[in-house]
């Protein structure tokens, strides 16, 4: 059987300015993490300190380690799950092999060989700037090389990230022993025929000896079947009846089958492959009709809206990424009502550990090849490096129920229309080739079970304009950049799968990051820490727009930018899920953050979440009141994506915000199962003016209409009593409180709340679990709590 050893123990890190001098290496792992061990760079999240550690990927740095290959085996392997990224592989001075793409393993035979292993990594900017200089200059959103280099797009820096370029053994390593044969790759294609589970196993060998016959033999949910290997390949078909389907969160259970496969040499048993798969069929409906050409997934024949966000790498360091991170991050969006998780295309392929999560929590992902903003070019040497990188990330994927989308990249198609790329390229390569010819033929070929879309924002065609909201995919950017919130109920995509606003991250974040500060809007480490182009200047004009913006007062600000954030968001997918089923989807601009920053993220660099990740989970959960106005009044839409019939009394109350109950009527509700009902509100309820607002209450849901921005709402100033309560505290309102936040981590850095923002009636209290908080005090607790209150 073959044997696996992991390669791990006493690596070095040899330091380019001084080769003589050795640091004690951790693989999996990267430079800067061996760096900050050895305390001899400053921890980059901190402060300005990534301007202090810019030097290191310019530099030239080797791995090295004794490597023993003797075996009792016929072959042995030398194996890099991943490498970052250009490298050359060396024994005893002689060259291995080389590597120049992050998103690829690669193997060495190393049968009988010992020595002195060496990894030499060369500077990513180096190879960048080199494949620049031989195929001519691309255009792309940042002045950073990233597309000229198989490697993680966002380690140059974006928006939201830190430029740390980094290099070394970022996956994991070990020798392979084997003899006779092994197998090379096993390709599962899942499918459902009636009731009956289907898996197809295709399988590669690679022989030491070509005469040797060998057998397959599998076993998946109480089925066994056995096949012959032909030369190099052979197949095993495998059908389980009465298969349990694999469903999405909130559709139906996430049953998974483990498939084991076994090469078999007569009785000897070779080598064993095992993954865990999951029954259920996904289709992609792009079919046109009355309003333009729709893009909704189809899962078990079920029509799904997508409640999404999108990924990034959760660390720009993605070596210390865990499992158990994964794992707790994930829960996260699932706990926030998320059903599909986009893995965005300036990141990588993420690890075996991300999917299982995702196939486990019920989280469908949609799957970018990584390719972002930018024009890439398709010559060699990227070209057979593109297509090799995804021949093996497809197959290696494709066992996870969880995947159901292949999409080819992120913005390209957008940005040679409209950034003005086409008069810049001149005829130059930048990519279409891949999107629109190798990688649909390699998903078609290799895994044609999942659909593939050639880019995100596409309308489906050239003929359209590749971010028109009637077709296909939409990117929503301008009204963060230039206008309103309100401005996303204008238009209704046919999928929205970016938007956002930003937000700073949690107080307790800030401290930590930004120590001995203090702390401002513009102080330096805060403007360090925002990367958005004119970032601060957006926050300011779009929090301009409902509240005053608060002068001097860092508190009142950071929470009322972070009210904000969760009120954009909210109006964005409020209005968009209540046109189901004309838009399909919302995908958050985005989940989570790489390092501590200002940001669009729902949970901040430190793990903290945001008023918007709560806010996610009234937004995300299976039913929602909104209100809205339309055709000169107003019109509740009670959406409902459960499964089962919603009936009810809604009860709709004309306020002032004094307190007063102006008019009050109960209306049936009833909205069908997967559907959207509209009610429209009597004239005689509708908000006659800034003093006055709606409340509509059914089965402990709410939705509130104030017909102005806050800033011209004459609110009465918020009274309210806090009382300890078991396991957190009580608030109990006196007058209305508009949008009440316990901003738990000012309690203690490791203190947690359970609910996010939220608004009383007067008489009205709610009751906050906080978690985490080690000296509970109601007057302690009264400090923490804000809301909005009247202009000053």
């Amino acid at each position: 059987m073959l044997q696996a050893t992991p390669l791990t123990e006493g690596w070095i890190l040899r330091h380019p300015d001084d080769p003589a001098e050795v640091l004690p290496a951790e693989v999996p792992g990267c430079v800067h993490t061996d760096l900050l061990a050895a305390g001899l760079i400053p921890d980059p999240f901190l402060g300005l300190g990534e301007k202090e550690v810019a030097w290191v990927g310019r530099r030239e740095w080797t791995y090295e380690t004794d490597l023993r290959a003797a075996s009792a085996h016929e072959r042995t392997d030398l194996v890099f799950d991943g490498l970052d990224t250009v490298a050359e592989i060396l024994l005893d001075g002689r060259v291995l092999g080389r590597a120049r793409n992050m998103h690829r393993s690669y193997r060495f035979d190393v049968t009988g060989l010992s020595g002195r292993l060496a990894v030499r990594f060369a500077s990513a900017y180096a190879e960048a700037e080199a494949v620049r200089g031989r195929l001519g200059e691309r255009p792309a959103a940042y002045a950073e090389p990233y597309q000229y280099v198989r490697k993680m797009a966002c380690s140059f820096g974006w928006d939201w990230g830190p430029t740390l370029v980094t290099a070394g053994i970022w996956r994991p390593v070990r020798l392979e022993h084997w003899s006779t044969a092994r197998i090379a790759r096993v390709r599962p294609l899942v499918t459902v025929d009636g009731d009956t589970g289907v898996v197809e196993l295709s399988v590669d060998v690679e022989r030491t000896r070509g005469e040797a016959p060998l057998v397959l033999e599998a076993a998946v949910g109480g089925a066994r079947a056995r096949g012959e290997v032909d030369g190099a390949r052979g197949t095993v078909r495998l059908r389980v009846p009465d298969a349990a389907l694999w469903w999405p969160r909130g559709y139906g259970e996430q049953p998974l089958y483990e498939v084991e496969l076994t090469l078999l040499h007569g009785d000897e048993a070779l080598d064993l492959w095992r993954r865990r798969v999951g029954f259920r069929t996904v289709e992609l409906d792009t079919s046109a009709d009355a309003h333009g050409t729709g893009f909704t997934l189809v899962v078990n024949g079920e029509r799904v809206f997508a409640r999404g966000v999108n990924w990034i790498p959760d660390d720009v360091l993605p070596s210390r990424i865990t499992r158990e991170r994964y794992r707790r991050r994930l829960a996260q969006a699932a706990g926030a009502g998320v059903d599909l998780v986009r893995v965005w295309g300036g990141g990588i392929y993420e690890s075996e550990d991300f999917y299982d999560a995702c196939d486990e929590l019920g989280l469908l992902v949609w799957q970018d090849f990584p390719f972002a903003c930018a024009a890439y070019p398709e010559e060699q040497p990227l070209r057979g490096e593109v297509e090799a990188e995804a021949r093996e990330n497809v197959v290696r994927l494709m066992p996870h129920p969880s995947l159901a989308l292949w999409n080819g990249n992120n913005e390209n198609l957008w940005g040679f229309r409209d950034w003005d790329w086409e008069r810049r390229l001149a005829g130059d390569s930048w990519g279409e080739g891949y999107y629109l010819g190798l990688l649909p033929r390699v998903v078609a070929e290799l895994d044609p079970t999942r659909p593939y879309t050639a880019g995100s924002p596409w309308s489906g065609s050239w003929h359209r304009h590749p971010n028109d909201p009637a077709h296909g995919t939409h990117h929503s950017w301008e009204v963060w950049n230039r206008a309103d919130y309100a401005d996303y109920r204008l238009s209704v995509p046919r999928f929205v799968a970016e938007f956002g606003w930003q937000a700073p991250p949690a107080y307790a974040t800030l401290r930590r990051a930004l120590p001995g500060e203090e702390l401002a809007p513009d102080s330096p480490g805060m403007l360090h820490h925002q990367k958005a182009d004119d970032g601060n200047g957006k926050l300011e004009r779009g929090l301009a727009r409902h509240f005053a913006v608060p002068e001097g007062d860092f508190d009142r600000w950071h929470y009322l930018t972070q009210l904000n954030q969760a009120r954009a968001v909210a109006a964005g997918i409020e209005h968009w899920r209540s046109h189901w089923p004309v838009c399909a989807g919302t995908v958050v601009w985005q989940l989570n953050d790489c390092w501590p920053v200002t940001s669009w993220a729902a949970i901040d660099g430190d793990g903290r979440e945001k008023p918007l990740y709560h806010e996610l989970k009234r937004l995300y959960a299976d039913r929602l009141l909104t209100l809205r106005a339309r055709d000169g009044g107003l019109e509740l839409a009670a959406v409902n994506q459960s499964a089962r019939r919603w009936s009810g009394t809604l009860v709709l109350r004309r306020m002032s915000v004094q307190g007063a109950l102006l008019g009050e009527a109960s209306v049936r509700l009833a909205a069908g199962a997967r559907a959207v009902a509209r009610i429209g509100v009597p004239g005689d309820l509708v908000p006659a003016g800034p003093e006055e607002f709606l409340v509509a209450d059914a089965d402990r849901l709410r939705a509130l209409y104030f017909p102005v921005p806050d800033r011209e709402v004459p609110y009465v100033p918020p009274e309210f009593d806090v009382a300890l309560a078991p396991g957190g505290i009580t608030v109990t309102a006196r007058t209305l409180v508009r949008d009440l936040l316990l901003q738990a981590d000012r309690l203690d850095p490791g203190a947690r709340a359970d609910r996010g923002l939220v608004t009383l009636l007067p008489g009205e209290r709610v009751t906050i679990g906080v978690s985490g908080w080690k000296t509970p005090d109601a007057e302690h607790a009264r400090s923490a709590l804000y809301c909005v209150e009247p202009l000053r």
